[in-house]
């Protein structure tokens, strides 16, 4: 153990945003108990990348007796992370009782739409407006990174509490856009960042917007967005949009 240069996270400052975990390169930081924390010394490089991407300033560098950064270390962590993403993208839905789970099965509902057309208007039905959802599924963790709705789409990256606070989620922003949702604050962006730089490489995708709360948390898919185009070496039209907790948009 030698005295050196180390990150330290206040856990009191922190709010668990994540948007640190990404600028990480040696993967040092993870989300545990919804607080930001430093897993090993020695995966640790002391060189701060992490420190600027905090909105609460609850990450310095300090200098402290700890263990010797180690390379080493770091490639077989990392190697045990992309491993860990693989067989999370690549595993098998789990079978239900019915013979296939309905949770992952792709289904193209504009086809469905098609051939129910008309019957918003038929007596009876109270209820004319209707969903622009236009596939399923649309969990991030559960769409493959080449299913056919994201060839040549318009791309909507929600935050899934988005539309429950905007009431014209569906009419505004939905309509025409393949969507995918998750939540930046309670699910592994290390992972999305894995998944969306496999999207953006396997499919002809036109533009991307990410739709996010006005909470510092949920602005952490922005940043795995970003660095997940920059992985995918694709350049594609990228529109950042807030929401705030009253369903209000905000314009910058």
């Amino acid at each position: 153990m030698i005295t050196r240069k180390i990150v330290k996270i206040d856990e009191e400052k922190c709010d668990g945003c994540g948007l640190c975990i990404p600028q990480c390169q040696e993967g040092a930081i993870q989300i545990i108990d919804g607080k930001a924390k430093l897993i090993s010394d020695k995966y640790c490089d002391g060189l701060g990348a992490c420190l600027g991407h905090c909105p609460q300033d609850a990450i310095i560098i300090e200098d402290r007796p700890a263990d010797e950064f180690d390379e080493k270390a770091v490639a077989k962590h990392l190697q045990e992370i992309s491993s860990s993403q693989s067989t999370r993208q690549t595993a098998p839905a789990k079978s239900c009782p019915a013979g296939g789970c309905p949770s992952a099965r792709i289904l193209d509902l504009k086809k469905e739409k098609q051939g129910l057309a008309g019957s918003e208007s038929k007596p009876g039905n109270d209820n004319p407006r209707r969903s622009e959802l236009g596939h399923w599924p649309v969990q991030l963790s559960l769409v493959p990174p080449d299913a056919p709705f994201l060839r040549g789409t318009d791309l909507l990256i929600t935050a899934d509490c988005v539309p429950f606070a905007y009431a014209d989620y569906h009419k505004d922003f939905l309509k025409n856009k393949s969507v995918v949702i998750c939540c930046p604050k309670l699910d592994d962006l290390g992972y999305y960042k894995e998944k969306l730089a496999s999207m953006f490489k396997l499919s002809d995708i036109k533009s991307i917007t990410i739709l996010h709360m006005e909470v510092p948390c949920c602005s952490g898919i922005v940043a795995a967005a970003k660095k997940a185009l920059a992985d995918s070496g694709k350049d594609i039209p990228f529109e950042e949009i807030t929401i705030t907790i009253r369903g209000q948009r905000l314009f910058s």
